[in-house]
């Protein structure tokens, strides 16, 4: 999607509204950025379907993308649900319960049409030609169309709620137009498909949970020997969560619309964008699942209630992390590629920083234990030693390049250097062993980058003062009787 969206796309997608709501943001995705998205490629060539795509724009209709099977998850090219060619146009055909399309919310339980571009394999006299997206109206305001049905799932705790469905079609006919291609009538096997998840929602909700957690660690205060509350944020095991998800937010949000323009650029070899596009969402996606949890667990039994924000939202994000594609899966892949050497992402010189020398390292070291395997990329060591490297390698490629992008754009030096501590702490022992960084010595470096960031960090606010206000009192005039109240053995 990355190479073909504008400017207020963009802006939509980043804007810190969207990580408050992640129902609404799982649908905008859906609905703009992969159904109008896909179909809008198509337009020069297909007016017929600018009916329906203005509908889309305007809301009159959702668009739902039906791509993953429950027996298949995301894996394209096994899927199982066929659309046949007759004289009058395509079936569309579930042909067993594993194939039911799994997840995308197709009930008519909120009284909005809704149509799905499903994928399917193209069947044309018995010959499979390969899996293609097919427009399929779902249901109108009150019902399904005859031919489809939508099992509702069960809700997914503490998230936002969503009808998440299981979709099948029972011999659904559909005309030739339904066929989502620029040439309705090129039934030659298709390219590829390549899909990109939006990871600038996991960013806003960095952001926002450290500024929730400094808020409260401002006004949360113990007594201590003396008579004055001391603000439980002079506390160091306090200072570190909040500082290094505060450094994670601001250099995410730096690199991340940078990184959105390389992937974008079609000059590059579309193997590279696509690798760009896997080491954002990694590098995002594990600095979401780090610092969002650490925070709220500094914020004690307050950060667990909804109106808080933080659990909703960890378990929202990890939902969708899920769904959009297993980031270790991808990580396999890419790792792989670039050990085989089939080309090469353009990382950061070594001599920038020392993040930049972690992530050349760990290439090169893999690159060079490949070489001494017997049996290559397919031997039983290449399993067992290589690939539980390969999140970690290509995070760290993230990690360089996001602290390039900061040091590029100037940043402030003390957020840079906290950023460079929270990379340090997930490998440690490269640091100690390469850039002669002791156990002490990265402590030493941690202390100094917390002292000179906390001074800067102002989230002074009588928020939760104005919020108890609001809250619901239950008062009475009941009187207990004794022997509710008397010890019993």
């Amino acid at each position: 999607m990355f190479n073909s969206v504008s400017p207020k796309y963009w802006a939509m997608m980043t804007d810190p509204i969207m990580s408050l709501d992640t129902a609404m943001y799982t649908i905008l995705a859906a609905h703009v950025g992969l159904t109008i998205g896909t179909l809008s490629r198509h337009l020069h060539k297909r007016p017929d379907l600018r009916p329906l795509v203005n509908r889309l724009l305007r809301f009159d209709t959702v668009g739902i993308y039906l791509l993953t099977e429950r027996g298949h998850g995301l894996d394209a090219f096994n899927i199982e649900t066929t659309a046949t060619k007759t004289p009058e146009g395509f079936i569309i055909n579930t042909p067993r319960e594993e194939a039911c399309k799994f997840m995308p919310a197709s009930t008519p339980s909120f009284g909005i049409p809704k149509v799905a571009l499903v994928m399917a394999r193209l069947i044309i006299d018995g010959e499979d030609r390969g899996p293609r997206f097919f427009i399929v109206p779902v249901c109108n305001e009150h019902e399904m169309f005859e031919g489809v049905e939508s099992i509702r799932l069960g809700p997914r705790p503490g998230t936002s709620p969503l009808d998440f469905s299981i979709t099948r079609f029972n011999h659904v006919h559909v005309p030739f137009s339904a066929l989502v291609s620029s040439n309705i009538y090129d039934h030659s096997l298709p390219t590829s498909p390549w899909r990109r998840a939006v990871t600038a929602p996991w960013i806003s909700s960095i952001k926002a949970a450290a500024f929730i957690a400094g808020r409260y660690s401002m006004h949360r205060s113990l007594v201590g020997k003396g008579t004055n509350p001391v603000p439980i944020i002079t506390f160091r095991t306090q200072q570190w969560p909040i500082a290094h998800a505060t450094a994670v937010g601001l250099v995410m949000s730096n690199w991340f619309p940078m990184a959105a323009k390389q992937t974008a650029d079609k000059s590059v070899d579309h193997r590279v964008r696509h690798g760009f596009a896997v080491i954002v969402k990694t590098t995002a996606c594990r600095h979401f699942q780090r610092c969002v949890p650490e925070v709220a667990e500094r914020c004690g039994a307050q950060g667990t209630f909804e109106h808080n924000y933080m659990a909703r939202i960890e378990n929202d994000g990890k939902g969708v992390i899920i769904a959009e594609g297993d980031v270790l899966t991808l990580c396999i892949r890419l790792f792989s590629e670039l050990l085989l050497q089939r080309y090469k992402m353009p990382l950061p010189d070594p001599s920038e920083s020392l993040l930049a020398q972690h992530a050349a390292s760990i290439l090169e070291e893999n690159i060079s234990l490949l070489g001494s395997l017997r049996g290559g990329h397919r031997s039983e060591s290449f399993n067992s030693l290589i690939l539980p490297q390969a999140e970690l390698a290509i995070e760290a490629m993230g990690h360089a390049l996001a602290y390039s992008a900061g040091l590029k754009s100037g940043l402030p030096k003390p957020i840079l250097d906290v950023y460079e501590c929270a990379v340090i702490r997930r490998d440690p022992a490269w640091y100690s062993e390469n850039a002669g960084l002791t156990r002490i010595l990265q402590r030493i470096r941690e202390d100094e980058a917390v002292t000179s960031t906390i001074p800067d960090l102002d989230t002074t606010s009588t928020a939760w003062k104005e919020y108890y206000e609001t809250m619901p009192v239950f008062t009475g005039d009941a009187i207990p009787a004794i022997d509710q109240v008397q010890a019993m053995l």
